[in-house]
């Protein structure tokens, strides 16, 4: 790898970050949720003025429905390598900000406090994209350009489960060839050491529904009506336990086990249970304390049943007595290599089928396939090295994120690898209220994937002289 000159990026980078922040709040102020389908054509237009203002060509995909893809092109400068092609990618939608009320500043009305920028979609994942345009500036500036060429795929779906993304990826798979992908997030843990990932897990999410009557009736008849809310209760029990073992036959069939790199890998993480429990506010014990097992190796391994919600009757202020017509409940399934989310449906329903719940409907809202990228790829491994040079307490790298994303179909139908990392810190509470990064973090970020960018195509030229060999 040619050695640049860290320093001078660092001060290149400093230079820009004012403007770059002021860009990014720009960017937040859009309410750009996909779930509820706001602000989407003018979050694609300030995207698509973003990378034009960054000096790149931009496309924008909506011929095969959903909200659309942006495409974004950087050639590789005069002394680059334009043989060699650098994919990120990024998604421009957010999770819905509520419970507004825990919020101690507007969502959608970006505030810094103490040098700490907080607002929805901040982390994921808005900040990461502004960070990574902004390092394209800082290496235009440089002598000679772009080492390499640059795309982004930058999706509108994500935070739905990207349910219209593969047959752009297919129809359009030329157009976002690459030799390697940075994914979208990323961010520093509790010793402030920068946390990658080389794979995500995958998803099962149901929705399982039980109707009892064409309508919500008084209480009383509970004497002799069946209720639909105990009667999905009770269908959710069977199927896991209280040592928190999924029941359902067949769930775990095909599961990849870890290598012992892997494994190695997974106990580099540090893990403050502790510092867990305070930034949650948790009332009980980790689940895996009861297993005496090792927390890491459950977030990275092994896969999950979650109840993420449960609708039925009344809910609202004080008291109405009443018997249910119907009940819902989301479930989500965090899958690991070798799995499978059509079939892990099927035995969810064969499972409710066996034990006389015939009458509670299943029906799949997104599936998507584990993956993860091979360890020992000279990409991954220069990633990790200008990480451990940037960052000054170093690296960690875990096999896979705890999280989910479409990783898969990048690595099925790009046949690259993959390597997330990105500008949040342990506290960055996506998917929460008081969402945030740290301004210094956006900096960092920024000065990493110029000095990463500057040394790839040697990295992935060694990829090719040992495929060679």
């Amino acid at each position: 790898m040619v050695k640049p000159q860290l320093e001078e990026l660092k001060q290149q980078s400093k230079e820009l970050v004012s403007d770059s922040v002021e860009t990014l709040r720009e960017y937040l102020r859009l309410p750009t949720i996909s779930a509820q389908n706001s602000a989407i054509p003018e979050t694609v237009e300030y995207v698509v003025k973003m990378i034009q203002d960054a000096g790149g060509e931009a496309q924008v995909l909506d011929d095969l429905g959903g909200n659309p893809v942006v495409y974004a092109f950087f050639a590789a400068g005069e002394q680059g390598n334009s043989s060699k092609t650098l994919l990120f990618y990024n998604h421009y939608d957010v999770q819905p900000p509520e419970p507004l009320d825990e919020w101690n500043s507007e969502p959608f009305n970006p505030v810094v406090e103490n040098g700490i920028l907080f607002a929805r979609g901040v982390s994921d994942n808005k900040g990461d994209l502004v960070a990574r345009l902004t390092a394209i500036k800082v290496l235009q500036k440089a002598a000679g350009g772009l080492p390499c060429n640059i795309k982004f795929m930058i999706e509108g779906e994500e935070e739905i489960g990207s349910p219209n993304l593969e047959p752009y990826l297919v129809k359009y798979k030329d157009l976002f060839a690459a030799d390697a992908c940075i994914w979208e997030f990323g961010g520093k843990d509790e010793e402030e050491r920068i946390s990658m990932v080389a794979g995500i897990k995958g998803m099962a999410y149901l929705e399982l529904s039980c109707t009892g009557a064409d309508i919500d009736m008084h209480s009383s008849v509970g004497a002799y009506v069946d209720n639909a809310a105990w009667r999905l209760v009770q269908a959710l029990a069977t199927m896991k336990n209280q040592q928190n073992e999924i029941l359902v036959e067949g769930f775990y069939d095909g599961i990849i086990p870890p290598t012992e790199e892997e494994l190695e890998a997974v106990h580099a993480i540090p893990f403050d249970e502790e510092g867990v429990s305070r930034l949650y506010g948790l009332k009980r014990p980790l689940i895996t304390a009861a297993k005496g097992q090792d927390p890491r190796e459950a977030m990275v391994f092994e896969p999950t049943m979650t109840i993420c919600g449960i609708v039925s009757g009344y809910t609202g202020e004080g008291s109405k007595t009443v018997l249910p017509k119907n009940a819902r409940a989301k479930v989500d399934c965090r899958l690991v290599p070798g799995q499978d989310p059509d079939y892990i449906l099927e035995c969810v329903e064969k499972h409710l089928e066996k034990h006389g719940f015939h009458d509670v409907k299943v029906t799949s809202l997104n599936g998507q396939k584990a993956y993860r990228s091979d360890f020992n790829h000279p990409f991954i491994k220069h990633v990790i090295a200008t990480a451990n040079e940037v960052y000054e307490a170093g690296s960690v790298l875990a096999p896979n994120s705890a999280g989910t994303g479409p990783m898969y179909i990048f690595g099925e139908q790009l046949q690259l690898p993959v390597v997330s990392t990105g500008v949040g810190w342990v506290q960055s509470k996506a998917h929460a209220p008081n969402e945030s990064i740290r301004l210094q973090d956006f900096e960092q970020g920024i000065v990493h994937m110029a000095y990463m960018l500057l040394g790839l195509p040697s990295a992935l030229e060694q990829k090719v002289e040992n495929i060679e060999a």
